[in-house]
């Protein structure tokens, strides 16, 4: 495969932006957050608060994301959006250095709007592989980005850490200073790789005229409604999306609020940063092995294997006491996270139609979006309704659960077979 400069410029800004979902979202945000912003305040309230700042972040983004899927497919105007996008993302992120300690509420808006250009900015990127990758390469060149963004976001997070483990190594006062410059940091990293995708990946040639333009906005939502009857009409897909949200939701979830479970029962914040890396480590080798399993039993087999680890650690974590156990289910979750991700969004492409893939994995991206809202509400209301992080983890295995029932029912020769009669 030739990486020429539009692909490597594509590729990067996946190394970019993971910096924000490895090192504050899953990372420094949720240990500051409980210690720092809530200083004084029991567990479970802190941790309903993280659950819901989680889980209004990713409702704006739902409501925003048919109008941005419209947007993108004007073609002219995708790299000024996902800058615009990630602008927003970068000032927002690096804010977060100036709030002051007890100021949980300017911390949550300031998170908020940051994950709201975290996530804006992904739609039009991934909008763009299709400018940087012939049909015969999107598969391998899409894999490059995921793997570098695990392997940029790994990077960034280890000196993040040793920052805040060695805070004098870097002639700092103190670990709380190390997590503020942290944030800095992931702007500037966050900026910095951005500027390739910037400089030489092509913007799309646009047909639509100046004064015609916001016309299309309408146009992408009467598709959006297009698409999404003929989705409930292959039921086959319909059940995959179903199924899809409902686990991928308790997968983000886990990568949201593992740390702040942890601290719920009482483990070192740096320990647990430090259990987080591992799971980064472990991630990205661990996915290409699952793809190696997916094709030798069968995808849906995989997923099905991957959700019912998820199922049994999250259970596990229910009776967990040290932190060396808590570091073993870092160690299993790195082994399944990247595999479920990836063969989740194989088997969808061999059950949509051929002739229609950008339309339907438009949807797919969309739904993508929903994430993370039914587990962190979730799991923060049972912890400030029972008092009790262990209970709150629990509500998360519901969600493995329905969504690997429903996935069962999914009949993948089916979905192939109905995918290729639409042309």
């Amino acid at each position: 495969m030739k990486l020429n400069k539009p692909v490597i410029s594509w590729a990067l800004y996946d190394w970019a932006n993971s910096a924000f979902a490895t090192c504050i979202m899953a990372g420094f945000f949720p240990v500051f957050f409980k210690e720092y912003w809530n200083y004084g305040v029991d567990a479970s309230t802190s941790t309903f608060r993280l659950g819901l700042a989680n889980s209004t972040g990713s409702l704006f983004v739902i409501l925003l994301a048919p109008l941005l899927g419209a947007i993108a497919d004007q073609g002219a105007t995708k790299k000024k959006f996902l800058f615009a996008f990630t602008l927003l993302g970068v000032l927002l992120s690096g804010s977060l250095s100036l709030v002051p300690q007890g100021n949980w509420q300017t911390a949550s808006l300031a998170y908020i709007l940051a994950v709201i250009g975290f996530s804006g900015a992904l739609i039009f990127y991934d909008s763009l592989l299709i400018e940087v990758a012939p049909d015969d390469k999107r598969d391998m060149i899409s894999a490059l980005g995921f793997g570098v963004g695990y392997l940029g976001g790994a990077l960034l997070f280890g000196l993040n850490v040793f920052m805040t483990l060695k805070p004098s190594f870097f002639g700092l006062p103190n670990a709380e200073t190390a997590v503020k410059l942290s944030f800095v940091t992931v702007s500037l990293w966050w900026a910095f790789f951005t500027l390739p995708l910037m400089r030489w990946v092509p913007e799309p040639y646009s047909r639509h005229q100046p004064e015609k333009r916001w016309k299309t906005v309408t146009n992408g939502a009467k598709q959006l409604v297009s698409t999404f009857h003929e989705i409930r009409r292959l039921r086959v897909v319909f059940l995959f999306l179903a199924a899809y949200w409902l686990y991928i939701d308790g997968v983000d979830t886990i990568v949201r609020m593992a740390v702040d479970y942890g601290m719920s029962l009482g483990f070192d914040g740096n320990s647990l940063i430090v259990a987080l890396l591992i799971t980064q480590l472990v991630g990205f080798p661990s996915a290409l092995v699952f793809g190696w399993i997916g094709g030798r039993i069968g995808t849906k087999t995989a997923i099905l294997i991957g959700l019912s680890v998820y199922t049994g650690v999250t259970i596990w974590a229910i009776f967990i006491n040290s932190i060396l156990e808590f570091y073993g289910l870092a160690v299993v979750i790195g082994l399944v996270q990247g595999g479920v991700q990836s063969l989740s969004r194989s088997m969808y492409s061999r059950i949509i139609p051929p002739g229609q893939a950008a339309e339907f994995f438009g949807f797919y991206n969309m739904l993508g979006k929903f994430a993370a809202i039914i587990g962190p509400l979730l799991m923060g209301s049972i912890s400030i309704l029972t008092g009790s992080p262990r209970s709150s983890i629990l509500s998360i295995v519901v969600l493995f659960i329905s969504g690997g029932i429903l996935l069962c029912f999914v009949d993948e020769k089916k979905g192939i077979h109905l995918a290729q009669e639409i042309r």
